[in-house]
């Protein structure tokens, strides 16, 4: 049997079409001597990484400050990682923002933004800590809430404001996770807690019997002990120097620097 057509003819060639890309933005070249009008490209954008890992990022046009911002919100992260989900402020993060406060000369005070519920004992208190010792002007200003350990480092600043909504909780000191009963532990709490209580009366306008009383009332916490106090009520028991906003803490903490530097007017 003979196998026929087992191959096309082949024919002439066909034209194949061509594909014109479709326009697209004109890239300029870069600057140099053979093109002396071109524009220098911008620097490469670092706000967002500042961002994702401090929180914090610089505006945009921003004008020339001495007061630097420090935000500590959610809930504070110590010597355990919280899951991704939990808004955290990481100790490890604010630590080296304070050092380069104090180091900075062109940094004339620093401004505290709270709302938090708290977190590790431990990494509030050092937090606290290096508020409490900078050599520069300090303002605090609890926005929303200044839980728990958030309570030291509101009174750490050298003058605390709350806003008149904002509420501070305070409570005795828990423990997450295992715990071993023993007598070993308790003393451990204790003494935990008594540092927190010297911490806090140090700094504050409150007794230590006072703030004893608060942290071990009963009735007001469901199924616990502690007591909210809410703008004013932090004021009246001694816990905050007064009540205010942003505006009457940046003039709170001008007036601070200004007589700190020996300077007439407040610094902007």
């Amino acid at each position: 049997m003979v196998l026929t057509n087992l191959f096309p003819k082949l024919g002439s060639p066909q034209p194949v079409p061509t594909v014109v890309p479709p326009p697209g933005p004109r890239v300029q070249p870069p600057p140099g001597p053979g093109n002396p009008g071109a524009q220098p490209r911008p620097a490469p954008e670092t706000a967002a990484g500042n961002l994702q890992e401090l929180g914090q990022m610089n505006l945009p046009a921003q004008p020339e400050s001495s007061i630097h911002c420090l935000t500590i919100v959610g809930q504070i992260e110590g010597h355990l990682v919280l899951p991704p989900q939990n808004k955290t402020t990481k100790y490890e993060h604010i630590i080296p923002q304070l050092v380069a406060v104090e180091q900075n000369p062109k940094i004339a005070g620093l401004l505290l933004i709270l709302n938090t519920v708290g977190g590790d004992v431990e990494a509030g208190l050092a937090i606290a800590e290096m508020i409490s010792t900078l050599g520069k002007p300090t303002v605090s200003l609890v926005l929303g809430g200044g839980h728990s350990i958030g309570v030291p480092i509101a009174v750490s600043a050298d003058y605390s404001f709350i806003a008149e909504t904002a509420t501070m909780t305070v409570h005795p000191i828990r423990l997450n996770g295992l715990v071993i009963g023993v007598p070993q532990t308790y003393e451990y709490l204790d003494k935990m807690q008594d540092r927190v209580v010297r911490f806090v009366t140090e700094h504050a306008r409150i007794s230590e019997a006072k703030f004893r009383e608060l942290m071990f009332r009963t009735g007001e916490l469901a199924r616990d002990i502690g007591t909210v106090l809410v703008g004013k009520e932090a004021v009246d028991v001694g816990l905050v120097d007064a009540v205010g906003g942003i505006e009457s803490a940046l003039a709170k903490l001008n007036e601070m620097t200004a007589k700190a530097t020996g300077e007439k007017e407040p610094v902007q």
